[in-house]
Parts: structure tokens; sequence; C-alpha cells
């Protein structure tokens, strides 16, 4: 996918500390980490780094306008990144899913970013729909070379826009978030199978790329131990937790969030599953309204498996010290609306808040409530959304059991 030019390749040198993190597998480089460059870079061509005896050191995608002046592709000796170098390494990112589902489940991650060394973009797959979602401009200039790489067989492919990047998108190239890049759009929301479980996904306009394939295993997790109990799904979205626990027996399940239209999909979701007796009989509430606020108007209600899962709420490190004392609240009340013996599954995809204070602030909630715990178990990212460097760390989860 080399951008074709008569001007000379763009070369760049690093300060010793950046060159180090470089050959460390680090996969970005930042603007001030630049000692020089021979010549002004363009959007999504190839840079070429040099160390400072002048040897080839890495070669990736550059971006003029980002503090991540570039996303390492490749790092070594010097290989010609070509569209045989891409169908390779689009090649290696879905052999490493191989043998992860089987036909229960339709919808997962093709494509993690850097850690599958494709800086910057994600590929999820929903059944017979590709979602491809761009986190730099860089890839910009190179995207029907991508699209044509995915195309083969595909019904469809819907291309997601980060914010940062959608006003680049739509005036220098013409491109809208949701927009088609092959295939006809869907009359309404795709649906796609997890562990058997038929959901619908928004891959036009829903977060992400229409669903939180990341929380999958906490999913089967959370059905293995809901039978018999009486589930609050805290920040319910779309109600992936608590179909997945209406399954596994719950004897009853509340829903709560913020948004009309994610309870609609909610409920549109456990009508697709009417055919599981378990869903069919067990009673489902909506409750739409601010997490926060529910919790302490929700005083007197107690259940016995509560589900913390909420938004990033910090998704820049200005932001971390806020969202460390809105995670202390909504832990402490949902404690607060356990019953005892009880459990809590708290999750926080806040990559600004590292599992360490996350995971104190649970255990810490817990101390707090003067009942007695114990730590069942702690997750961290799902087989298909890998992680390679530490700023990548965005999903930890963790299991309380209340004696």
């Amino acid at each position: 996918m080399s951008v074709p030019s008569k001007t000379p390749a763009l070369r760049l040198r690093l300060a010793a500390a950046a060159e180090s993190i470089v050959r460390a597998g680090h996969p970005w480089v930042f603007a001030a980490s630049v000692r020089r460059q021979n010549r002004p870079g363009k959007m999504g061509e190839l840079a070429v780094l040099y160390d400072r005896h002048d040897e080839f050191l890495a070669a990736g995608l550059f971006d003029p306008d980002s503090p991540i002046r570039v996303r390492i592709l490749h790092l070594g000796k010097p290989q010609p990144i070509d569209h045989d170098w891409w169908r390779k390494r689009l090649e290696q990112a879905l052999s490493r899913r191989a043998g992860l589902f089987d036909e229960q489940t339709t919808g997962y991650r093709c494509i993690h970013g850097e850690s599958d060394s494709w800086p910057g973009l994600v590929l999820d797959r929903y059944d017979t729909t590709l979602v491809l979602k761009l986190y730099t401009a860089a890839w910009l200039p190179r995207l029907a070379e991508v699209v044509e790489l995915l195309a083969a067989g595909e019904n469809r492919i819907v291309l997601r826009l980060s914010r940062n990047i959608a006003n680049p998108a739509r005036v220098q190239f013409g491109l809208e978030d949701g927009q088609m890049l092959h295939g006809a759009a869907p009359d309404g929301p795709v649906v796609f199978q997890e562990s058997g479980l038929r959901f619908e996904a928004d891959v036009l306009r829903g977060q992400k790329t229409g669903f939180f394939l990341d929380q999958r295993e906490n999913r089967r997790m959370v059905e293995s131990l809901a039978a018999g109990r009486r589930v609050l799904n805290l920040f319910s979205y779309s109600g992936g937790f608590s179909l997945y626990a209406a399954r596994g027996g719950a004897a009853s399940v509340c829903s709560v969030d913020i948004s009309r239209s994610a309870l609609a999909a909610a409920e549109r979701n456990f009508a697709l599953n009417r055919n599981f007796p378990a869903v069919a009989a067990c009673p489902h509430e909506l409750a739409q309204a601010d997490v926060f606020s529910w919790l302490p108007e929700a005083a007197a209600r107690r259940f016995d498996l509560v589900v913390l899962d909420p938004p990033a709420l910090a998704k820049r490190q200005s932001e971390r010290d806020d969202a460390l004392r809105a995670y202390s609240r909504l832990l402490a009340g949902a404690v607060e609306r356990l019953h005892t013996p009880g459990m809590l599954v708290a999750a926080s995809c806040s990559a600004h808040v590292s599992a360490g204070d996350f995971f104190h602030l649970a255990r810490e909630a817990a101390r707090q409530s003067g009942r007695g715990f114990e730590e069942w178990r702690t997750t961290g990212h799902a087989p298909d959304h890998p992680v390679t460097f530490p700023e990548g760390e965005y999903l930890k989860c963790i299991y309380l059991r209340f004696r």
C-alpha cells in the first residue's frame, strides 16, 4: 500500500530515548520525539525511521496533524510494504482468531489495531457484515486499498470514524461515519450470534462498531453465576449481560440505562431469544435513568448479582482524577444494592485508569461496606482483543463475592 510519489522517501530521525522505545516494540512515535525529517510529510504516507547511525529502524504511517506522528507498521530489516505485504498482514490477524469461535458465535473482532500491527484500525465482524473503524486519519488516503483487501466474498463493509477524524474525513475525502464501503446498506440493525444468543447491532450509528464485543467472556461468566439470582445490570446498553443472565436462569433481571434507544434494543434482544425457555420465563425490568441518580433513589432495593459496566469515564489523562471519584461513587452504590450473600461484577474500559487503581477502588468499596467478602477473580481482554503495549490496555473486570 505504498503511495506513489516522485519526491524522495520521507525520512525521520528520532531522539535517542524514542529510538530505544521503538526498538522495544512500542507502536507510536510522538511529534516531540522527531529530531529531524528531510521534508514535510503528507497524511498517510510511509515514513521511514532511521537510527543515530543512519541505519533503518522502522517504517510507519505518518500523520502531520496528530501528536502521534508515526504509527509503526514494520520494525527490523527493511521490507517492501506492498500489496502482498498487507495481504500477509491481514492473514496473520485472521489466523490468530482461528479456532476461537464456532458457528454459535458470529460476532467478533478480526483486527485489533496496534496489537495486530494495523495501528489505528479495527475490524469487527457481525455475521456477514464487516465494520471497519478508523482512529487515525493516516488511513484515509489508503482506504480504497484496504477495502480491496477486505471485500472479496463479503456482503458488506461499513465505515465507522472516531470523532477526532470525522471532520478531515468529510472535508478532505468526502467520507462520513456510517458510510457503506462495499455492498448494500442494511435496512436496520444487523443480527449476529454470540454463544448461541442472537443480538442486534446498529453498525451504522451504534456505539463502538455497534456492540461491545470485548465483554463476551465476562457475559459468559455472568450467565454461569445467574441461576436463581435477582440480577441488576447498571449501564446496561442493549442488554448483553441481562440476556446472558436470563438464559442462565436468573430469577429476574433489571436493566438500567439513561438511553431510551438502548433499552429498546435490549427489549428487542430479549424478544429475539424467546426460544430459550429461561429467557422467556425471566421477568425483565427496564429502567431509564441516570445510574448515578438511580442508585441512591433505589436505596430500598436489593439484588443478588450486580453488574456495573459504565462507559469510559476518563477518555484523556486530564479526566483521570474525576473518573476515580466517579468510580468510587458507583462502586459504593453498587455494593449497597447487594444482598448478602451476593456477587459484584465491576468493569472499567477507561484506559487512563489502570487495572490496579480500579481494583483497589472496588476492594475499598467492599471494605467500607463492613461486610465480609472475597475476591473471586479478575479478568482482562478477550482473546480477539489482544494487547501488546501498555496504552492498549483498557478493559478490566473484578468479581467480588460477599459472604
